[in-house]
C-alpha cells in the first residue's frame, strides 16, 4: 500500500511540480492551497506525511503545525516545512513548532524526495522498502549493494542511482529529461545524451553472458525497466 502525502502549498506551479514527482515515486498525493482547507482535510483523514508551506492563506503553516501537534491523532504525523525564510532563527522556530524537517525555497526536488523517504522510513519502516527486487536483480538501499543471481554487481554512484530510480517504477517509460531531473537533479545542466552513456554502462555492469537485459529502450521516448522481466523470472 502506497504512503499518502498531503501537499499544503498555495503556489500552484510548485504544487504541480511536487505532485508530479511524488506520484512518480509511487505515493498517493492530495493537495490543499489554504491552511484552513488543509486543517479540515486532516481532521477527516490523516495522511502518512505532510509537506507544509510556512505562509498560507486562511491559516498559516506554523499555526496548522501547532494544531496538528496538539491533537493525539496527528501528534506523530511527519511534517516537512517549506519556506522562503532561510534565517537560522526562523528554522529554529519552525522546528520548535513541531516540524520534523525544514527546507528553504528554492530547493532541490531530489533532496526533498530523499527527505520524504527518510521521514517515512523513520515513522513507518514498512512504507519504504529498503530492498528493491525485480527478477533476479536485488538492490539493497541500506548497504548500497546490487546483486544479480547471487553475483555482486559493481556500479558507480550514478549508475546505482539510475538503477534505483528505474527499479522504483518498473514498466514506466522515462524520457532522458525526466531521468536527468530524477537522477542528477533539475538544477544541474547535463546534456541529455549523457543519459545514454550511463544507461550503456549500467547495462554492461548488470548483464553477463546470456542474461536477459531488464532495461528497455523505447524509440523516441526513453528508457524503462521492463516489468515483464520481473514477472517472467518470478
Amino acid at each position: 500500500m502506497s504512503a499518502r502525502i498531503l501537499i499544503v502549498e498555495d503556489e500552484e506551479p510548485l504544487t504541480m511540480l511536487l505532485r508530479y514527482n511524488l506520484e512518480a515515486e509511487g505515493y498517493e498525493v492530495d493537495t490543499a492551497a489554504r491552511g484552513d482547507d488543509a486543517d479540515t482535510k486532516l481532521k477527516e483523514t490523516a495522511p502518512d506525511l505532510v509537506v507544509l508551506d510556512w505562509m498560507l492563506p486562511g491559516l498559516s503553516g506554523i499555526e496548522l503545525c501547532r494544531r496538528l501537534r496538539a491533537r493525539p491523532e496527528t501528534r506523530q504525523l511527519p511534517i516537512i516545512m517549506l519556506t522562503a525564510r532561510g534565517e537560522e532563527s526562523e528554522k529554529v522556530r519552525g522546528l520548535a513548532t513541531g516540524a520534523d524537517d525544514y527546507i528553504v525555497k528554492p530547493f532541490s526536488v531530489p533532496e526533498l524526495l530523499a527527505r520524504v523517504r527518510a521521514l517515512l522510513r523513520r515513522a513507518n519502516p514498512d512504507r519504504v522498502a529498503t530492498v528493491l527486487s525485480i527478477g533476479d536483480i536485488e538492490l539493497d538501499r541500506e548497504k548500497k549493494r546490487v546483486v544479480r543471481s547471487g553475483r555482486a554487481v559493481d556500479l558507480g554512484p550514478t549508475e546505482y542511482r539510475l538503477l534505483e530510480f528505474l527499479m522504483e517504477r518498473p514498466g514506466r517509460v522515462f524520457s532522458r529529461e525526466q531521468l536527468l531531473d530524477g537522477v542528477w537533479g533539475s538544477e544541474i545542466y547535463i546534456d541529455e545524451r549523457t543519459v545514454d552513456v550511463h544507461v550503456g554502462r549500467l547495462r554492461k555492469a548488470i548483464n553477463r553472458a546470456q542474461e536477459s537485459d531488464p532495461i528497455r529502450t523505447v524509440r523516441g521516448a526513453g528508457y524503462a525497466l521492463d516489468d515483464r522481466f520481473g514477472r517472467a523470472a518470478s
